[in-house]
């Protein structure tokens, strides 16, 4: 038999040929309907800013080879955009045509400088609130604009004006272009309802077509796109003016910096729409400004990457670059070959056309964002701005209007006063400066002379003029026989402040351990310091759990209420968790677990009695809550955990206290505990041993437990159907490790040590 498949390999394209080709099968489609698309968004674009008609298709044309080509996102489409209409039909009524395309150029060359020095990403500083307001504002100035057009009459100078006349209009619209106008946008509102077949062709190009055939048909009296005869014989040439250089600066400032951010939005959007390669941001500035370089050179609108044309581009299967690419060279041949199309479509379809274009960017999901996030004042002002002043001047008011929106967040303070019995509780919340100072000396100046009072600072920054207030009142209010006690929850930032020594960086301070895991004695340590001078103040002794009752109902019932508001009726935990009595262990601390996860048991010594004990009714508290485990809660594994340094295993080595009858009598359920470690190998922690006799036998007595827990027959049964584990566990406090015992090894392992620990059988299997 001859093996032909060597010389099948010898003659088969390369990997890299097979991988273009398939490529070019996805992208070549996607191109196509991109195209369709973007020729009458094109012209729309076009008509609404105030350009040649043709400016809209040589950006067009450029935007997809070029800036396809050069750009940073292989698969954003750009072209000219509605984002821009407004800046461009103003720049072109004061300075003209020719030095529009000018400023265009020199856009693009400060474009590619933006590229060149690296910092594209910081115009992802930008509020997403002052972006939507900037679109809202230009969708908004769109739609007043070419209702008028939809209406067969002319746009107003400005926005306002279109507003103040658009009631008029209603009231005296033209017939065949009003006919037409509705007609495009009632079948752009409907196209999206439409049988996902019908959808494959574009609804801005299905719409036109529609519009213009019947136009055509019922002879109809309307004003069209005016093409010159030929389309290609560019003979243009950028011209400068002759003064007002400084407005003639700020426009091309204004312009590239509207469409850099506008193509950079636009790349980030397009990267969350596919998996495949991040855009490069500086090299897409360099490419969106070599592309505006060319349209402006040759007399085309300003480029940037379009949201519209690139979500298209993605949802139509494009793979690589060339898709964008393609689509520039499709237009291109179409204006060559069918320019004369161009001339038998109604103004009032292409009116429509962005009417319902600017209608979209008045995005609600984006209002319904803006609103969550408390950001709706910058959208609001920010839209209202480039609607009745210009674009530039909107944004840098949204701009502001956020700056100051952003520093009142970063300085803003809760300062309130409340009664605790015969004492007072001043709460500080957020960050406390010089600007807050006026309500905090109001506040402080309504708490009586002579009462004791918390100052519960929640801080996250203390000014100096803050920190000088504080300490000057604290000095005050205790000079005049008062008590001022400092409750600090997280950085101690007035922690010295009575002997003027604040915490000015938060990394000269301790490392602060949360209230929730810290004990009462680290902090309401301050709580307990009374002056000597008036001893007849200090709290009662049991007061610490009272006060730490008062700080959950404070801080942490609100946190935990809808987790326990779940269990109130119900419980599954997973686990019975054995261990001793012990005041240093915190097992939902070890296991970072939470209401629901354990069910504990505890007692000295972490003990479990024989099956034997307790089945002759002497002894059954631990037993039932073995049965109630494993039978009614069906929990899935059953932990015994020791520790080390515990009390009950040196009274085990070194006899009971006398007077403990109760103590000596529990104590005998671990004799068979004090034998194994005496007839058995010493238990390693890992590579070592305990350092005390203790610490060995509180390893041994883990052991013995677990034998213990299998004598029970309920424990039996269900570990061998395989739905219970045992698990052996060893803390050593000092150190706040956990181990668990893996039986192969016959030692303590290191959980925090490990990947991923699981139960096989009555061992811990550590990868």
């Amino acid at each position: 038999m001859i093996d032909n498949s060597a010389q099948e390999r010898e003659h088969a394209p390369p990997r890299s040929w097979r991988s273009a080709l398939d490529n070019l099968r996805h992208d070549v489609p996607a191109s196509l309907v991109v195209f369709l698309v973007a020729i009458p968004l094109s012209l729309g674009i076009a008509l609404a800013s105030g350009a040649p008609i043709v400016a809209g298709l040589i950006a067009a044309i450029v935007g997809g080879i070029v800036a396809g080509a050069l750009g940073g996102s292989a698969l954003q489409v750009s072209g000219p955009a509605a984002g821009l209409t407004v800046i461009m039909a103003e720049t072109i009524n004061e300075f003209g045509w020719a030095a529009t395309c000018a400023i265009t150029v020199l856009a693009g060359g400060l474009q590619i400088l933006l590229g060149l020095s690296r910092i594209a990403r910081a115009a992802l500083a930008l509020s997403p609130a002052i972006v939507h307001g900037m679109l809202a504002g230009i969708g908004v100035t769109i739609v007043l604009a070419q209702l008028h057009i939809v209406l067969g009459g002319s746009a107003q100078s400005s926005p306002v004006d279109n507003l103040l006349q658009l009631p008029a209009q209603i009231l005296d619209p033209h017939g065949p272009a009003t006919l037409i106008g509705l007609i495009t946008i009632g079948i752009l509102l409907a196209w999206g309802k439409l049988p996902a077949a019908v959808r494959k062709v574009p609804g801005p190009l299905a719409a036109i077509v529609a519009v213009t055939v019947l136009s055509l048909v019922l002879d109809m009296n309307v004003s069209r796109v005016d093409v010159p005869g030929n389309v290609l014989d560019l003979g243009f040439v950028p011209d400068f003016p002759d003064t007002g250089w400084f407005d003639f600066g700020v426009a091309v400032v204004t312009i590239a910096l509207v469409a850099s951010v506008e193509s950079l939005l636009s790349a980030v959007a397009v990267d969350k729409m596919h998996t495949g390669r991040r855009a490069n941001l500086n090299r897409e500035l360099i490419g969106q400004g070599s592309a505006n370089m060319v349209s402006g050179s040759l007399g085309g609108l300003p480029v940037t990457g379009v949201i519209v044309r690139s979500s298209t581009n993605v949802q139509s299967g494009a793979r690589t670059r060339a898709s964008a690419v393609l689509h520039g060279l499709w237009v291109l041949l179409f204006v060559a070959v069918l320019a004369g199309l161009l001339r038998n479509i109604p103004l009032a379809a292409l009116a429509g056309l962005l009417v319902h274009v600017g209608a979209k960017l008045v995005n609600l999901n984006h209002i319904k964002q803006v609103l969550k996030h408390g950001d709706l004042p910058v959208y609001l002002v920010t839209l209202t701005g480039v609607v009745a002043i210009d674009l530039l001047s909107g944004v840098l008011i949204g701009v502001a209007v956020a700056a100051l929106m952003m520093l009142r967040r970063l300085l803003w303070s809760g300062i309130h006063a409340e009664r605790d019995g015969d004492k007072w509780r001043v709460v500080v919340e957020g960050a406390l400066s010089a600007l807050s100072i006026p309500r905090l000396t109001t506040v402080l100046g309504g708490i009586p002379r002579g009462t004791t009072v918390t100052l519960e600072l929640v801080v996250d920054y203390l000014d100096h003029a803050a920190f000088d207030t504080l300490s000057a009142w604290q000095h005050s209010h205790e000079e005049a026989g008062g008590q001022v006690i400092v409750d600090e929850i997280g950085h101690p930032w007035f922690e010295r402040g009575k002997a003027g020594e604040p915490t000015v960086h938060k990394g000269r301070a301790q490392r602060i351990v949360p209230r929730w895991f810290a004990p009462w004695s680290d902090w309401q340590r301050a709580s307990e310091e009374t002056p000597a001078e008036v001893p007849e103040q200090r709290a009662p002794r049991d007061s610490s759990m009272r006060r730490g009752m008062v700080e959950f109902e404070r801080r942490t019932s609100e946190l935990v209420r809808p987790i326990l508001g779940k269990l109130a009726d119900t419980q599954n935990p997973e686990t019975l968790f054995i261990t001793c009595g012990d005041a240093r262990i915190v097992p939902n601390l070890i296991t970072s677990s939470g209401p629901g996860d354990l069910f504990t048991v505890r007692n000295i010594g972490n003990l479990v009695p024989d099956h034997a004990t307790c089945a002759d009714g002497s002894d059954t508290s631990i037993g039932a809550a073995v049965e109630f485990a494993v039978d009614v809660l069906k929990v899935r594994e059953i932990v015994v955990c020791g520790h080390s340094s515990c009390g009950a295993m040196k009274a085990l080595l070194g006899g009971a206290p006398e007077g403990a009858p109760a103590l000596r009598s529990w104590l005998r359920h671990a004799e068979p505990s004090l034998a194994r470690a005496e007839s058995h190998a010493p238990i390693r922690i890992g590579e070592s041993l305990p350092a005390s006799e203790a610490d060995q036998l509180a390893l041994h007595n883990v052991l013995e437990q677990l034998d213990r827990l299998r004598e029970y027959p309920s424990v039996a049964a269900a570990e061998a159907r395989g739905e219970l584990d045992l698990v052996g566990m060893y803390f050593q406090v000092g150190d706040a490790r956990v181990h668990l015992y893996d039986p192969e090894a016959d030692a303590f392992v290191s959980a925090g040590g490990t990947v991923a620990v699981r139960q096989e059988g009555n061992r811990i299997v550590t990868p």
